[in-house]
């Protein structure tokens, strides 16, 4: 028999990765980690383009996390790696919503969940970098991981791509003006986000230091974009999503 640490010890959470910079990958473990309330025995983090996912067995986790990318679904060209992520992530998901298991994909995770349902996914609905609107549905009122948060909250976000309309299956819970679909769930326990809910401020200008010459705005812009960040309506409700999120489905 194990000791009694061990044995009442909490199922980790899986954060799952695809991002190529170091930095921006560690960083999203980091604020993911914080804002969750969680640490780094409770959180594990794989790095899908380090790594294939490989066999992974639902019952060691509490829950699933996947993080943000450069890649996007939606892409004609696609590389080697980014075709093998894509199809390890699909594969997870045939388990993970058969089951319902406890799931949260952040940004990137709008598309290749809704890719998976069959949705529509294309640069309708991109958003630049900047502190958007996200307003509840009256789905997501009663929603419990967004307990706490009120009806209309600021998060930050910027993204190429976005879902062209609801997947079939899917509750929307919340919903914005340049991009509809910021929050969705399918069946009970499957959840993807468009914004960011790990992201503070200064989380979200160092992510854009490493990501200036992605295409996501114009380099010289940095300055202007930091102190429009600094200077945002967003006050922290959006980290409601991932504490309750983590409050809600970690178990023993």
């Amino acid at each position: 028999m194990g000791d009694l640490g061990t044995m009442n010890a909490a199922k980790p959470f899986l954060l799952l990765s695809t991002r190529e910079h170091d930095a921006a990958a560690e960083g999203e473990y980091r604020s993911t980690m914080r804002v969750a309330g969680l640490d780094a025995s409770a959180m594990k983090q794989l790095r899908l383009e380090r790594q294939p996912l490989g066999k992974i067995d639902l019952a060691d986790y509490s829950g699933i996390i996947l993080g943000g990318s450069g890649f996007c679904v939606s892409d004609k060209a696609k590389s080697d790696l980014q075709k093998r992520v894509e199809a390890d992530l699909f594969s997870l998901l045939d388990t993970v919503i058969a089951e319902d298991f406890p799931f949260l994909g952040m940004c990137y995770g709008v598309g290749i969940v809704s890719a998976y349902l069959g949705g529509k996914v294309n640069h309708t609905w991109g958003e630049e970098v900047a502190a958007i609107k996200v307003e509840l549905t009256q789905d997501g009122k009663t929603e419990p991981i967004l307990a706490g948060m009120p009806d209309v909250f600021h998060a930050f976000a910027a993204h190429k791509e976005a879902a062209d309309g609801l997947p079939d299956g899917a509750t929307l819970l919340g919903k914005g003006e340049a991009c509809p679909v910021q929050l969705f769930r399918v069946s009970q326990n499957v959840f993807a986000s468009q914004f960011h809910p790990e992201l503070d401020a200064e989380d979200f200008i160092a992510r854009m230091h490493i990501y200036k010459d992605g295409g996501y705005f114009a380099p010289e812009k940095l300055s202007e974009i930091e102190a429009v960040i600094r200077s945002s309506k967003v006050d922290g409700s959006q980290h409601l999503l991932l504490e309750n999120f983590a409050g809600k489905y970690r178990q023993s």
